[in-house]
């Protein structure tokens, strides 16, 4: 209704995925300028248009994807999961046997990536349905514990596996980044060098970012319309109030086993897309820190919202650029000696003999930007488990509700 967005007089407008104009404009302009991005058309992203940001870029629509996936089971259905990476791995190495190339110690079969990251996502759903009867029959804490177990039997596994993972600590290489119908040395899209699309010049860089923004958003847009299905409110029901749901009909471990089957797909998926973008990883990667950051992701952006998703994959992806280019910058004030100088060298060591929380040298005291990120993972989560449940998405609901009673705030 014309002036009262959030007054719905039918259940066809409430269950719409962009109920209101404003979401619905807010998303076109926000696809718009993710879409511009390549180009370097607005002065103000120019910046982003350049190899390294359009790299990282693509790395958090990857990881978004897994976010989408971990929120599914945590922030949809109320399971906390630790085992996010153990399914990412399965991902990735069913891709490397698939699309990777064979050699006397390694398997592949050359196939196209597509093929690789579906065959990679269904896979690693199969793998789910089967730890999930398990994971079903405990919650919370034990929960936990179960999934955290997965990612060290994983991590077993892809160190051992050397015909699929290759040797520890080295890795193996992943098939190439482009899409091919069924012969990768035939007509295909190729990510993986400079060239023209549609008669404008783009670097491989804007290549796999326009693919990945299509991906990401097909993804994203299956997540948020999970949530108004049964399914989805299904899953809704057993995270309030699971002994409420069962007596009113939900069946408590199909819905905890479709939650970890869906959530593994998205794994999956993210877990192929990422090896292969990056086309070389060990089975090292595949460890407990990168479900940490999955957790912060969906705690710090907002569990069980698909913005949440967006805004928390954005924050955690770009949070050590911040703190490394922070630590340029606070460095560069030391050797200038400007009026920061002094603040600067109580955060930054320089020397051997000198004090400072962070720490340029490859030894010694004071934490490295990996352990200073570490950290301020840790930080963040706690902080915002505490003081904003709900996340950055929280934080926008205050701003937008002060505002749509403003000046009658109270």
């Amino acid at each position: 209704m014309r002036g009262r967005p959030l007054l719905y007089v039918d259940y066809e407008s409430e269950q719409s995925l962009f109920p209101t104009n404003a979401q619905k404009a807010l998303v076109v302009i926000g696809a718009l300028l993710a879409i511009s991005v390549p180009f370097g058309i607005d002065p103000g992203m120019r910046f982003l248009a350049s190899p390294g940001w359009l790299q990282l870029l693509v790395i958090a629509l990857i990881f978004m994807i897994g976010a989408a996936g971990l929120n599914i089971i945590t922030g949809m259905a109320g399971q906390v999961s630790l085992g996010h990476a153990f399914f990412m791995g399965i991902g990735a190495y069913t891709t490397a046997a698939l699309s990777g190339s064979p050699t006397e110690a390694l398997w592949g079969l050359e196939l196209p990536m597509w093929l690789g990251v579906l065959a990679g996502g269904l896979i690693a759903a199969v793998v789910g349905i089967i730890v999930a009867p398990t994971a079903v029959r405990v919650r919370g804490l034990y929960l936990a514990i179960v999934t955290l177990g997965l990612v060290f039997i994983g991590q077993h596994i892809f160190r051992n596996w050397n015909q699929v993972a290759g040797i520890p600590e080295l890795g193996r290489d992943w098939g190439p980044f482009q899409l091919a119908l069924w012969d990768i040395d035939g007509p295909r899209i190729d990510m993986e060098t400079d060239g023209e699309w549609f008669g404008v010049f783009i670097p491989s860089e804007g290549k796999s970012f326009l693919f990945m923004l299509v991906v990401t958003a097909i993804f994203l847009l299956a997540a948020k319309n999970l949530a108004r299905t049964r399914i989805g409110r299904s899953f809704a029901a057993i995270r309030d109030r699971d002994i409420a749901a069962e007596v009113m009909g939900v069946n408590e471990s199909r819905a905890k086993t479709q939650a970890f089957a869906i959530s593994s797909f998205y794994a999956g998926v993210a877990g192929a897309l990422y090896a292969t973008f990056l086309g070389f990883l060990p089975p090292e990667q595949w460890n407990l820190f990168l479900s940490v950051q999955f957790i912060a992701i969906v705690l710090i952006g907002g569990a069980g919202t698909v913005i949440g998703v967006v805004l928390g994959t954005l924050f955690i992806q770009l949070l050590p650029r911040i703190v490394e280019n922070s630590t340029d910058f606070l460095s560069h004030q030391i050797e200038a000696e400007t009026w920061l100088a002094p603040l600067a060298d109580i955060v930054i060591k320089t020397g051997s003999g000198d004090f400072g929380i962070l720490s340029l040298e490859a030894a010694g005291a004071g934490l490295s930007i990996f352990q200073a990120n570490t950290v301020i993972y840790g930080l963040l989560i706690a902080v915002f488990l505490i003081f904003e449940p709900l996340g950055l998405y929280g934080i926008w609901l205050r701003i937008r509700n002060y505002w749509k009673g403003w000046p009658f705030t109270y």
